[in-house]
């Protein structure tokens, strides 16, 4: 089966160097096979939605705005997921909420198309999908005070010290999404890389404008990993590093005034 077509046309440079910013993911191959292609072509233009492109295929422009209540065709509370992956936890997790607006960031097609797929199969309408950058869409896509939760599961932790720049948790982060939460929102991670949790927890307790929800000095039980989100189903990925003997660590994570 041939390599069906990127979703926009890569952007052409002739001999202009692009300047390649540091990002937390790695983009794979875009081939897709039969089923794949069928929900991709079915569901994209419904519930893929583009954006104005920067230097790189994933970037976003300086300058793009998106109207999320015209996207939606109505004005709810905002949800956003950075790395979506095949939809494993996005799918219920969005059926979960009907009353919100789900906005998914995930640059792999192939996987793009699994969600597309899981959402027909389960009627679940209230998720759009934006192929780019997860952090430029934050920060260019949603106004300040605008999102009601951030998703942030099982990303890359980026293992060899070398490469812990591409760490999507950072200080600087931290405050993008303090800025971007609205008062008393909410942002809920996993992983199951103890060294990525420790350096979650290493940031994001001493954030300015960002309480762990379960971490209480006067309360011994207070350690400040938080219990398991009742939502979030077990995904394959997790249940591939709950089989490696990994521990799962989650946190909850609160916008104070």
């Amino acid at each position: 089966m041939p390599t069906p077509p990127p979703l926009e046309p890569h952007r052409r440079t002739g001999e202009r160097r692009v300047r390649r910013d540091v990002v937390s993911f790695v983009r794979r191959s875009a081939r897709m096979n039969d089923s794949q292609l069928k929900a991709w072509t079915t569901w994209n233009q419904s519930r893929v939605v583009r954006v104005s492109e920067g230097e790189t295929e994933t970037s976003i422009a300086e300058d793009a705005s998106i109207d999320w209540d015209e996207v939606f065709g109505r004005r709810a509370p905002l949800i956003v997921e950075i790395g979506s992956g095949t939809g494993d936890s996005l799918v219920p997790m969005a059926a979960a909420h009907p009353e919100a607006n789900v906005v998914a960031f995930e640059v792999f097609q192939p996987a793009v198309a699994n969600t597309l797929g899981k959402l027909a199969r389960e009627g679940v309408d209230n998720v759009r999908i934006v192929m780019a950058d997860g952090q430029q869409g934050l920060e260019r896509l949603f106004a300040p005070g605008s999102i009601s939760e951030l998703w942030l599961f099982f990303a890359d932790p980026w293992h060899k010290s070398r490469h812990h720049k591409r760490r999507l948790v950072s200080p600087e982060f931290a405050q993008l999404v303090r800025s971007r939460l609205v008062d008393g929102g909410r942002w809920r991670l996993a992983t199951d890389w103890e060294d990525y949790a420790l350096w979650m927890r290493e940031v994001l307790d001493v954030a300015e404008g960002l309480t762990n929800e379960h971490l209480d000095p006067s309360d011994p039980e207070g350690t400040g990993w938080a219990p398991r989100l009742e939502l979030r189903p077990v995904t394959k990925y997790e249940r591939k590093g709950l089989a490696a003997g990994r521990t799962i660590h989650d946190l909850t994570y609160r916008k104070s005034s």
